[in-house]
Parts: structure tokens; sequence; C-alpha cells
């Protein structure tokens, strides 16, 4: 019997995270009654259990392959700060929106999440609260890129009037806030579009500009570089900053456990971890990091359409 692709990467997906004792669930993947995997019954019975929540800005797949390896580094660091066993479950929601609900309701103690959803997030629950921020070579700063097919004439965003864009999801800081904000710099609103449509999620974005459904789309760095290295035709017409994304803990988790957490993730040192990440640490954090990303969503109010 065949079977199906997708099928088979969650597979492997899940067999690579009962390796390294982690669980996991997924709203758009595992059935009512099946969200964990990979925990003996005496370990989940003795263990501090923790959920982690994340969304698809990406595969759900890729996704988890990504954030594997630190929480699997946070279990143990965990387990010997709080002198206990340490249990992680994975929960991916499938919509930003969804991993907003998800903190914001409790049903995940911490999550990673983009610098718009967390200011989102903090409107709807103010008692959330910050572990800590990324760190991208020091910096609390990584690029957004607006793109073009490599074999486009377009070479400034300017350019893009009467063109068809792909912004991500309606909730992405750059897939749409920060996107929509530099359009409006340069004149261009919905009404001076050609079309736009939200993919959600930035490898969509990408490949819809590669096989030319878009004009132009607005996508992550990182996701640009790899569809790029993967043979992607596409070009960056240009770049804006954003904020690196925040860890956030819902309301009443028990602060020695918050404490242990944030302590873990600011002295996180292994390679093979951060290097999943993309990232190179955690730097502390605070509510005003997140400004500019208020300004952003304000901003894009008047973008129309």
């Amino acid at each position: 019997m065949k079977v199906p692709r997708r099928s088979l990467l969650i597979g492997l997906a899940l067999v690579y995270l009962t390796t390294l004792g982690l669980s996991f669930a997924c709203d758009s993947f595992e059935p009512a009654g099946q969200e964990q995997v990979g925990i003996a019954p005496d370990l989940e019975k003795s263990a501090v259990q923790l959920v982690f929540g994340i969304y698809t800005s990406d595969a759900a797949t890729k996704m988890v392959e990504q954030f594997a390896p630190a929480l699997s580094v946070l279990e143990s660091t965990l387990s010997r700060e709080l002198g206990e066993p340490v249990r992680v479950r994975i929960k991916v929601s499938s919509t930003y929106t969804g991993g907003v609900n998800e903190l914001v309701d409790g049903r995940v103690d911490f999550a990673r999440m983009g610098p718009a959803s967390y200011v989102m997030a903090k409107e709807m629950n103010p008692g959330i609260q910050l572990i800590a921020i990324e760190s991208n070579k020091g910096k609390k700063t990584f690029q957004g890129v607006i793109c073009v097919h490599a074999d486009s004439p377009i070479q400034h965003v300017s350019e893009l009037e009467g063109e068809r864009f792909a912004f991500g999801d309606p909730q992405s800081t750059i897939g749409r806030f920060l996107a929509q904000q530099m359009l409006l710099d340069h004149g261009i609103g919905a009404n001076e579009l050609g079309g736009f449509d939200y993919l959600g999620r930035h490898d969509k974005v990408g490949m819809a500009v590669a096989s030319q459904m878009y004009v132009a789309g607005a996508l992550k760095e990182g996701t640009f570089k790899k569809l790029s290295e993967a043979g992607e035709p596409l070009r960056v017409i240009a770049t804006f900053p954003n904020v690196t994304k925040p860890w956030i803990a819902r309301v009443g988790l028990d602060p020695r456990v918050f404490g242990a957490i944030q302590e873990a993730l600011l002295s996180m040192e292994d390679r093979k971890a951060l290097t999943a990440l993309n990232k190179d640490g955690f730097l502390p954090a605070n509510d005003s990091d997140y400004n500019s990303i208020r300004a952003a969503i304000e901003s894009s109010r008047s973008f129309g359409g």
C-alpha cells in the first residue's frame, strides 16, 4: 500500500520527537484523544508536565524539527534546576489566531510567537509575561523582505503599483503589518495594487512569487534564503527590520517554573539547539521592545482592502 507523502512526513517527525523524549500535538494533524506521544505512563504521572505552543509560520513538520532540539535541552535543564523530571509537549496550531488563543486562554504554558501576535495577545490578556527574546547576532532585530521573481523587471517598491501582491497570514508581523507599512511609505495602499491575497505561511508566499502567481510578496529573510538555496527563482527588492520573536508565559504559570524557564533560555549555549532555531541565544525582553510593531499595526489600518 502506498503511504501518502504528508502522512510519511508527519510520522517521521513523531519518531524524531520520541527519540528526544518530547511529545507532539498538532491541531491540524492529531485525531482527538491522541495528543500525547512518547511519554511513558509512570513518567507522565511523576513529571512536571509543560505544554509549549507554536503556530505554523512554515510547514508543521519543519516547525517541529526546528524547536525539538531546544526543547530537549530545556527539559534537561529544567529537570536539573527544579529537582524533578520535566516533560515538554509541543502543541502546533495550524493558524496564527489559534496559537494566540492557546496562550491567551491558558491552554499552553509557554509559547513562541511573532511580534504582532504577541502584541495582540497582550491586548487580549495583559497578564501574559515575556520570558525572553531571541538573539540574532546579539541584537533584537532581523530582516523581512519583499521579493519578486528573479526575471522580473521590477527594482523598487514604488514600481509595485498596479501589481498583484502576496501577503502571509493576516496576523503576520512581516507577512502583513510591516510589509503594508512599507507599501504605504511608498504611496501604495490596497487600492493602488492590482490585487492581493493572504496566503498564510511564509514558504507559500515565496513559492507563489517564484511560480509567478503574484508579482511580489513579503516573507522573512530566513525563508527567502532557504527557497533561493533550493533553486527557487526569487530576488529581493527591499528589506525592513523586524523585532526578534518573544517566548511568552501564560497567566498563572508557577513563578518557580517561570524563573527556571527564563534562566534556562538566557543561559542556553547548546550549538545544535540554537542552530536549529537559527539564533545565537536569548536576551532579556521588555514590552517596550515591541512598540514599533504596535505602530506598524496601527499604520496598517489605513492600508484598506
